[in-house]
């Protein structure tokens, strides 16, 4: 008999209205910005949303890395699998996100913070690139309690498998400690993503300390070079940086660690018992890229989809690809409504 996937897909991050516009280079320059980098916005980026919304046509898209995988699983999935944790505000982008997040079927069970707005992410998109600059706003105040509290001790006890980005770290780390002690000890897979540059830099101790629980790490060249540079790892080969993180300590010795490092257009790297597979990407041709924004969160949802399903790591990695092939096609996270679940 299949077993049930109700609600067995669990996430936790920072819920954000994405704020995507196709932008020239001047704004990127005015406040020191990058191509295909995320950080979080500071003191500096204050006008950012501003002149964004001045001088920019605006899409908004129910955003924050991971509920955008958790919708593409769910894509991916029988409805009602996933279920996601993260604050909120009491306003209308709050409403809007909980909308979209409905009509995609994911299921929502925000913390809701009347005082603070939701949080929102400019994404600059130009040409095929993209950076994102998050003002986590009411996403930043997510509390223990609301996790502890019964309906969510429910979901949690309830679910099969659990997906935290680390951009969470800098939200509620105990939070995420809770959720991974609770995996550890039933032997549920728990997922994990290193997320951004940043977090290695400055955000190591909490990275060092969630690890231990992590059997699947994903993320992508430049998250696992910052992660080696921090940790001394003393090399800025690919292969050898994913070995190093799957053979680092870890709590459940019931399961092996995999770790998932995706190059853009070149080959996904697999690292598990200190062997690697490398899996090739087929090339989009350049006509059809519209950016590649959502694209590493759509290839975790992807894999998620496959991997709740207990089916082969190379299944896994094919529909991450596939999934990250169609969000490039899109503006922003989007997919379409119908899919084949080829």
């Amino acid at each position: 008999m299949t077993k049930s996937l109700n609600g067995a897909l669990f996430g936790m991050c920072n819920p954000l209205l994405d704020l995507i516009a196709d932008v020239k280079s001047d704004i990127l320059k005015k406040y020191n910005l990058k191509d295909n980098d995320q950080i979080l916005a500071d003191e500096t980026h204050k006008g950012l949303f501003e002149d964004l919304l001045n001088q920019y046509k605006v899409q908004y898209v129910a955003g924050g890395a991971g509920q955008n995988s958790m919708r593409v699983a769910q894509w991916l999935l029988p409805p009602n699998s996933t279920v996601y944790l993260g604050c909120v505000g009491n306003d209308e982008f709050s409403r809007q996100l909980k909308q979209s997040a409905s009509n995609d079927g994911l299921h929502v069970e925000y913390m809701i913070d009347s005082s603070t707005p939701t949080g929102c992410c400019a994404v600059l998109v130009q040409g095929k690139y993209r950076s994102l600059v998050a003002n986590l706003a009411a996403a930043n105040n997510y509390k223990m309690e609301h996790l502890l509290a019964e309906k969510c001790q429910t979901l949690m006890e309830s679910a099969q498998c659990f997906y935290i980005t680390g951009f969470f770290i800098t939200v509620s780390p105990d939070s995420i400690i809770h959720v991974a002690s609770h995996a550890a000890q039933k032997n549920k897979p728990f997922c994990f993503n290193l997320s951004a540059p940043f977090l290695s830099q400055f955000f190591n101790e909490s990275l060092l300390k969630t690890l231990p629980y992590v059997d699947v790490l994903f993320g992508n060249e430049t998250e696992a070079l910052a992660f080696a540079e921090a940790n001394a790892f003393n090399t800025k080969d690919m292969k050898e940086i994913a070995i190093k993180l799957s053979a680092l300590p870890k709590v459940n010795q019931n399961r092996n660690r995999i770790v998932v490092i995706t190059q853009g257009a070149d080959c996904v790297i697999v690292a598990t018992k200190g062997n690697i597979q490398e899996f090739s990407v087929a090339p989009i041709p350049s006509d059809e890229i519209v950016d590649t924004n959502g694209a590493g969160d759509a290839f975790v949802g992807g894999f998620l989809s496959q991997f709740i399903l207990g089916n082969p790591i190379e299944d896994c990695i094919q529909k991450g690809i596939y999934a990250a092939s169609v969000i490039i096609r899109s503006s922003g996270c989007t997919f379409p409504k119908s899919n084949d679940k080829q």
